[in-house]
């Protein structure tokens, strides 16, 4: 047995809620692959528009692009649900090393389509890897500090917006302008494939592992259904603002508000800087006071913010509206990671997760941009996007009145209530 081997054999068999040594090195390695869901998911809105005009493409044209990039979100599914399979180190593992030379090679597309084909794969593994971290997050750490450690993991995500809202302004006035986005990106992504050597298999996933494979369609036929349908439709509800949300604020600001490029990466940057702190203690907000009373607060900020951000005029009122909606948008993944881990058994937990996100949930994350480019030459970008804010609003109607709290009890009694 190797010393690492040793001391996770040990740590294992540690109780209560202080962290031993693998778990805080755990917690920093999920955070850094969490980290890039984040990075991800700015680098496209900040260069968008740069992206359209250096490659011929339209308003209608780039809401499609992502629409057609978003797709790849669905198609983790795929490999998402291997993690119930595999293992979720492996799935982890290859996840990893998939997104990182798709990005490379995101930045040497020569046209759009394959920019669209390379980023649409990279979104595959890049939520395959997001998906795999919260289920370790949730697996591997005491019921008293679950929600705090999904916070921690989920609010990387917000940190990687922060850095590629700081690198994008000034990456777009090198040689390579937003092609440098993505090289850039796979420096650290290397680090992490290293890193990744010393990852171990979850223990709930290892005691499990001797229970019959469940198939394709087996969560359908047990008592999980009924709650898989309803966590898809809040995550269906929440994406079609949050996706659109930050994705063509940029657009907006540049056409409807006579914004600037500076002026619209100030504002992203302050927004994406406050918001930081806050995401981070958004999952010991969950375990003080409890998931629902948390995610009301948060899903409060995230519509008022959203609907703010694309109603007010003046430069600093936006910038102040945009800080409150980038707060909600990066912390309300906090609020369904949490219930989307919290409430199916372990071998269900990683198809539960891959069919209410990946598969159903992300078919409002995909379409939306579609309907989007189709209402914004009627009536606008402000009045499309204020709109989406109702959806979210039913979002929390359904999780307030149908799930359970979960707050400081073991997976084994969440997965029952």
């Amino acid at each position: 047995m190797s010393e690492l081997e040793a001391e996770v054999g040990g740590e294992r068999a540690a109780s209560g809620s202080r962290l031993t040594a693998y778990q805080r090195k755990l917690l920093v390695f999920l955070s850094v692959a969490s980290f890039f869901e984040g990075y991800d998911f700015f680098a496209l809105t900040q260069i968008l528009p740069n992206l359209r005009r250096d490659l011929g493409v339209g308003v209608a044209g780039g809401t499609a692009l992502v629409a057609f990039i978003n797709f790849g979100t669905v198609l983790a599914y795929a490999l998402s649900r291997q993690a119930d399979r595999w293992g979720r180190r492996r799935v982890l593992t290859t996840t990893i090393a998939g997104y990182t030379l798709l990005t490379f090679l995101s930045g040497l597309a020569p046209n759009v389509y394959a920019f669209a084909v390379l980023q649409m794969l990279a979104r595959v593994f890049l939520i395959a890897e997001w998906v795999t971290s919260m289920v370790i997050a949730a697996e591997e750490y005491p019921a008293a500090r679950r929600g705090t450690i999904v916070g921690v993991v989920s609010a990387a995500a917000g940190f990687g917006s922060v850095v590629c809202a700081g690198v994008v302004p000034l990456l777009l006035h090198t040689h390579y302008g937003w092609r440098s986005v993505y090289f850039v990106g796979v420096v650290p992504l290397l680090l992490v494939a290293y890193a990744r050597r010393g990852l171990r298999e979850t223990r709930r996933f290892e005691t499990a592992r001797g229970e019959p494979q469940a198939s394709l369609w087996a969560i359908w036929s047990s008592p999980s259904r009924a709650r898989l349908l309803l966590l898809a439709a809040i995550w269906f509800l929440t994406y079609v603002c949050t996706q659109n949300a930050v994705t063509f604020w940029k657009e907006f600001a540049l056409a409807e508000r006579n914004l600037s490029d500076d002026d619209v990466g100030s504002a992203v940057r302050l927004a994406a800087l406050v918001s930081i702190p806050l995401a981070f203690a958004a999952g010991k907000l969950l375990d003080v006071i409890g998931r629902k009373p948390g995610a009301f607060l948060i899903y409060a900020a995230t519509i008022g913010g959203v609907f703010a951000a694309y109603t007010c005029h003046e430069k600093w009122a936006l910038t102040v509206a945009l800080v409150f909606g980038v707060v909600g948008i990066n912390t309300i993944l906090t609020v369904l990671n949490a219930f989307t881990t919290e409430l199916f058994p372990t071998h269900f937990r990683g198809a539960a997760f891959a069919w209410s996100n990946n598969l159903l949930g992300r078919i409002g994350y995909v379409t939306s941009p579609l309907l989007i480019g189709q209402l914004v030459p009627r009536i606008g970008w402000g009045l499309t996007l204020r709109s989406t804010t109702f959806f979210p609003l039913l979002g929390l109607i359904l999780l307030l009145a149908f799930l359970p709290e979960t707050r400081g009890r073991e997976l084994e009694d969440t997965s029952r209530v």
